[in-house]
């Protein structure tokens, strides 16, 4: 799994809008069902924080939410520790750098979006997906959106399209291309499925789908 770092990390944020079609989008649905799912005090663990951006956006929905931004990369969570700080909501996160580990906190909800793909399918996906189900009380909300194996002969170079149309430079699409076929560990929707039954998640339900990005929610079996 990718450890972002340096220009990686300062980059991160513009260049993940002309990757994923549908991003924004992807992110403004995830929002409203934690709105209509969680009460007004409630704890949403975000695995992959990143820069914070999540988190950042579901803070001004709900004031009172708080958030643990986990993420394996130092640089990516210094700049999320900025902006939470520049933002006066520091108090509200907690940040743990490293590996997911229990926090003894209670977990109204989890997030997992666009990290599992980087993952191979060899024990790794399934190692995350039980850590993360065991920080949540049964029935909470799990939140996964990936790159999946694609579904039709044409999706690939169609995601591609709409990537340079957002924006993807020449060298970035190659770079995209390079990474779909050897970076990347897509999985079809039914190992995804068969992944979170065995990880201790019910069926999952598709709430999001836009050419190779999936987003599904599930609860906590």
């Amino acid at each position: 799994m990718p450890n972002f770092k340096a220009d990686e990390a300062l980059n991160y944020d513009q260049r993940i809008t002309r990757l994923v079609p549908g991003y924004e989008l992807l992110h403004e649905l995830t929002a409203a069902q934690l709105k209509t799912l969680l009460p007004d005090e409630a704890t949403i663990l975000v695995v992959g924080a990143g820069t914070g951006k999540d988190i950042i956006e579901l803070a001004q929905i709900n004031p009172l939410w708080h958030f643990i931004a986990q993420d394996i990369s130092e640089d990516m969570l210094a700049i999320a520790d900025r902006n939470f700080t520049n933002l006066g909501l520091s108090s509200r996160v907690t940040i743990v750098n490293g590996p997911l580990t229990p926090t003894g906190e209670h977990i109204d909800a989890a997030l997992c979006l666009l990290v599992l793909h980087f993952l191979p399918d060899d024990g790794d996906k399934e190692a995350l997906l039980k850590a993360i189900r065991s920080q949540l009380p049964h029935k909470a909300p799990f939140f996964l959106a990936d790159l999946i194996a694609p579904e039709t002969e044409f999706e690939r170079e169609s995601q591609l399209f709409a990537c340079r149309q957002l924006g993807l430079t020449e060298v970035g699409e190659q770079r995209m291309r390079h990474n779909l076929h050897h970076e990347f560990y897509p999985l079809d929707r039914m190992r995804l499925s068969e992944l979170l039954a065995q990880t201790g998640f019910d069926t999952p339900h598709h709430y999001f789908k836009a050419l190779g990005f999936t987003g599904v929610v599930c609860r906590a079996d």
